[in-house]
């Protein structure tokens, strides 16, 4: 399920400038038994089965590199319970070492394993059939904010970087069916300009997403 994913455009040329290392941990390889079991059923009943504590944790300890302090790494589940995903935590995350993302599944996983996580996040209020895509979009999010990857004039730019949206964008043809491209952005005034693109960011803030305002203010 992940390599596709990060074959392709940012993520990729990130991992062959060596400005990105993405490892996929498979928990069967800790598992219980010639069955390589990761899960069991749920104490107390329940639909699904949830995965093993046990198993978990040795993932998670095998996983970790012993170089790095506390500071450096971070052990995140991926969860509904966990506080929503967004610009400003995968800023957060970019600036570690080393990001340990375990992927939920089935049913959910045995709470004694959050002992050892040092968070949980969610990336919206609906459930995905496991933490897999989730933790793709996590890694997208946090890989291209790392330093090198993109120039800093362009993250700085974007969408919520600031607590707000970014400015509508235009190219060519000046004209389509009778649609036209704001005269200020082919006026060549470049103070004019980038006054024009600070509010229309804000009023497309306001418009669309004024909880970021209220956030930013």
């Amino acid at each position: 399920m992940f390599a596709g994913p990060f074959d392709f455009s940012i993520v990729k040329r990130a991992q062959e400038a060596g400005l990105v290392e993405i490892n996929f941990v498979d928990l069967r390889n800790f598992g219980i038994g010639q069955h390589r079991i990761v899960d069991d059923k749920a104490y107390g009943g329940g639909h699904g089965m949830i995965l093993r504590v046990d198993v978990l944790e040795k993932a998670v300890e095998a996983t970790k590199d012993k170089r790095l302090s506390k500071d450096g790494e971070k052990v995140v589940f991926l969860g509904p319970r966990g506080k929503t995903f967004n610009q400003n935590k995968a800023f957060e995350f970019s600036k570690l070492k080393h990001l340990i993302l375990i992927c939920g599944h089935y049913e959910g996983i045995d709470q004694r394993a959050y002992e050892f996580a040092d968070e949980e996040i969610s990336v919206g209020d609906f459930i995905t059939t496991g933490g897999e895509i989730p933790a793709m979009l996590v890694t997208d999010a946090v890989a291209r904010l790392i330093k090198g990857v993109l120039p800093k004039r362009v993250v700085e730019e974007e969408s919520f970087s600031k607590n707000s949206l970014e400015h509508p964008q235009y190219t060519r043809p000046d004209t389509y069916n009778n649609l036209k491209v704001p005269k200020i952005l082919i006026s060549g005034y470049h103070q004019k300009i980038s006054n024009w693109k600070q509010k229309k960011s804000e009023e497309t803030t306001r418009k669309l997403r004024p909880d970021l305002l209220k956030k930013a203010s």
